[in-house]
């Protein structure tokens, strides 16, 4: 069984862009599920169609597997509707390797990093970049961000003013 298990977090300031040593856009959609989501990715060249529980909180069930370009493309111009359009940094920090997402579209503005971990108590070095955590709050997951997206949030000023400390 796969499991996923990782924290996330918003980030503070722009620090973390001089460690950045690779970036790739990615676009995503999601097909629907109460219990899972089901998520196809185009990542450059390649796609991948993931699935994850809705399970809230540090750990969750996930299993991806590469699809054909074509098939992606078909499954979220037909089935998906809206999409998350983002950049994905890649920085590294002591042992983990930190993924930064900032959002673009309906979701520019919001900046995400995640750590994915062997265990849910696993010790990470915590960038001085790294603002709250939100690991347990649903908004901030990609799925979520389809159907409320974070330009339409009350408070986004607010956490605009989070980011930028």
């Amino acid at each position: 069984m796969a499991m996923e298990i990782e924290r996330k977090f918003l980030v503070q300031g722009n620090a973390w862009r001089s460690q950045v040593h690779a970036s790739r856009s990615l676009v995503q959609g999601y097909l629907g599920g109460d219990r899972c989501s089901v998520r196809v990715r185009i990542d450059g060249i390649e796609a991948y169609l993931n699935i994850k529980s809705r399970t809230r909180g540090t750990s969750r069930l996930e299993f991806e597997y590469p699809i054909p370009l074509a098939d992606a493309r078909t499954l979220l111009s037909e089935l998906a509707g809206k999409e998350v359009t983002k950049t994905r940094h890649l920085v590294q920090n002591g042992a983990h390797l930190w993924e930064v997402d900032e959002f673009a579209g309906a979701n520019s503005g919001l900046i995400v990093a995640e750590v994915e971990l062997s265990a849910a108590d696993e010790h990470y070095d915590r960038p001085q970049w790294l603002g709250r955590e939100v690991t347990d709050e649903q908004r901030y997951y990609n799925a979520a961000l389809v159907q409320s997206p974070f330009g339409d949030w009350n408070d986004r000023a607010e956490i605009i003013g989070e980011l930028a400390c």
